[in-house]
């Protein structure tokens, strides 16, 4: 399978999008915010480096050292929207828990909040473009386990395979 730079770029910039959503959630910790403005450059054209790579890394450092598990969920998903732009080619249910992932830590994020995860879910496919949505189906169904975030998993995934 080929995964081509105008698929990823348009995947993180989508996950940058769905993470940008929680991110006053992470208590004014800068590395969620580097990450996700690390992805939006990839996004927007720019090339992939090791800065993004690394912002990645800080972002989930930020989620260990995060004072809730609303902050946890939203730096997770920081994590996730930087790490968009190293998708792999594999033909692996995993690889699907990285084009929902930041969606997803995102609609956890505003649920541990008090808010409600459905609405961020709506959101996040509302905004979805085709390519996000033709990338997933490239990839065999993701296996997203029985926990609540699993829950959300089948329900992004499943939308959009739709």
């Amino acid at each position: 399978m080929e995964l081509g730079l105008d698929e990823l770029r348009a995947l993180t910039g989508w996950a940058a999008s769905c993470a940008a959503r929680v991110l006053p959630l992470t208590a004014d910790d800068p590395r969620p915010a580097a990450a996700i403005a690390a992805a939006r450059e990839f996004a927007s054209g720019g090339p992939r480096t090791k800065a993004l790579r690394t912002a990645a890394w800080e972002a989930l450092a930020a989620a260990g050292s995060a004072p809730g598990p609303a902050a946890a969920a939203a730096a997770r998903a920081a994590v996730g929207a930087a790490g968009a732009a190293y998708l792999h080619p594999l033909e692996s249910p995993h690889q699907v828990k990285h084009i929902v992932g930041p969606a997803q830590q995102a609609a956890l994020a505003r649920e541990l909040a008090g808010g409600s995860a459905e609405a961020e879910i709506e959101w996040a496919l509302s905004q979805a473009p085709p390519e996000v949505r033709a990338l997933l189906r490239k990839f065999p169904p993701g296996k997203p386990g029985r926990t609540r975030l699993g829950e959300l998993h089948r329900r992004l995934e499943s939308a959009l395979r739709g």
